[in-house]
């Protein structure tokens, strides 16, 4: 049977058709575009590797997609930061190299949250208070309220701490960071309160209410520090915390000079943490670094 010239028509313009889509469909090597979909999967799932403690899945989550997506600059730097995490220099220089060719500024930003990071590991809890003048301000650091919106011992604490940096720093402002509130109270409210009935003037006093996280109090402080006039800052948290704390004020962009802290635990936490106690560490700062924790 004898084929029409205009079915063989219709056939031929079928084929270049299918031919053009799969030809746009396709990277400069051949490849097959990789849905944004699929890429999008596997971040998350690394994203969610991270945050339950898995940093070896997250990584090998992150190998697939940059495999098929060189060009996602937030995924090679998580690969990046995690690759640091895990001693893996091979990995860390490779994600490295390809992130200043594909996102110079962001190949930046992580340098910077690489090295906040070694800083914090390094920082030693000091009950001692720093010296300081007007363009260093003082944050002190929330820690949850009593039903009753009255400060836990442990932000006693930390305010008492707060309280002898005020003295030997008598013109540095005064941030204090928290939400989380109790009966109508926020930490910051009252932290505040708290330093006003201690002889601390109120003028010097300045409350950020929203924070719910070290994150947030890194991000939401560095701005107020900013806006008071305020260069550097002395950060005043308990032990246990004042790494993860320096790590992110570091990261937000406020340069840290002073690690306060209070008596709480302070033998114990004088030793540098060992890697897997890190891992809380490079987990915020990639928070307050602002990569996307899903897509």
């Amino acid at each position: 049977m004898k084929i029409s010239r205009h079915v063989k028509l219709l056939v031929a313009t079928s084929f270049v058709v299918s031919s053009l889509t799969a030809f746009s469909l396709a990277d400069s090597t051949g490849a097959p575009a990789y849905a944004a979909a699929d890429a999008d999967a596997l971040y998350n799932s690394a994203q969610r590797h991270f945050t339950d403690g898995d940093d070896a899945a997250g990584r090998a989550d992150l190998r697939a997609l940059i495999g098929a997506d060189p060009a996602d600059a937030e995924a090679l730097s998580l690969q990046a930061i995690w690759s640091d995490y895990a001693g893996d220099l091979p990995a860390l220089i490779d994600a490295m190299t390809r992130l200043r060719v594909v996102d110079p500024g962001m190949a930046q930003g992580t340098d910077n949250v690489l090295g906040a990071i070694r800083a914090a590991v390094g920082t030693l809890p000091n009950p001692l208070p720093a010296l300081a003048g007007p363009q260093t301000g003082i944050v002190v650091l929330g820690y949850g309220l009593l039903p009753d919106g009255a400060p836990r011992p442990e932000l006693v604490n930390r305010l008492t701490a707060a309280w002898l940096q005020s003295i030997a720093a008598p013109f540095s402002p005064i941030v204090v960071t928290g939400g989380n509130p109790q009966n109508g109270t926020t930490e910051a409210e009252a932290m505040r309160n708290w330093l006003i009935a201690h002889g601390v003037p109120a003028t010097r006093i300045h409350a950020e209410s929203r924070a719910g996280s070290t994150v947030q109090n890194a991000l939401f402080s560095t701005q107020m520090l900013r806006d008071v006039g305020a260069t550097s800052a002395i950060v005043v948290t308990s032990p246990n915390h004042i790494r993860r704390a320096v790590a992110d004020f570091i990261v937000a962009g406020t340069e840290v000079v002073g690690a306060t802290t209070s008596l709480e635990q302070l033998v114990a936490q004088l030793p540098p943490p060992g890697r897997p106690s890190q891992r809380g560490i490079y987990l915020d700062a990639t928070r307050t670094f602002q990569l996307s924790t899903s897509r």
